[in-house]
């Protein structure tokens, strides 16, 4: 079980060049879960997308419908505490210390573009690229 944050997500239905590094995240671990935050995140990447032209609106109901079904009942809630908390100890975003606080909860990594994410909280993200090399 890894957290993947917004970004990973996206990459599976976006045009992107990290596409590949995304699905072979998934190909290692198909357990991906997420703060509930990351349906309003992804949709507002589709709107991007959409708003750009760069996505049909047929295509952008289908990706989120086919992330919907791909992150299924592993949404969660979490701790406005800890969120702020970690808020407070870094330059992160609370946004992004939503992915964070979830994956120091299960004791899980957080698999993530952000180099922000990576550089303040070294001990719980991971980069694709690096989670994909790990045995």
């Amino acid at each position: 079980m890894i957290v993947v944050d917004t970004n990973v997500i996206a990459c599976l239905w976006v045009p992107n060049e990290m596409d590949e590094v995304a699905y072979k995240v998934l190909e290692k671990d198909t357990d991906w879960i997420a703060p509930l935050l990351w349906r309003s995140e992804f949709r507002n990447v589709l709107a991007l997308y959409l708003r750009n032209d760069i996505l049909e609106f047929s295509i952008v109901l289908q990706a989120i419908e086919e992330a919907e079904q791909l992150m299924g009942s592993r949404e969660f809630e979490v701790n406005s505490t800890q969120v702020l908390s970690l808020v407070s100890d870094s330059s992160c975003s609370s946004y992004d210390c939503e992915f964070v606080a979830l994956a120091d909860d299960l004791d899980v990594k957080l698999v993530t573009f952000d180099k922000k994410i990576l550089k303040e909280f070294p001990e719980i993200g991971v980069s694709p690229i690096e989670f994909i090399a790990e045995p």
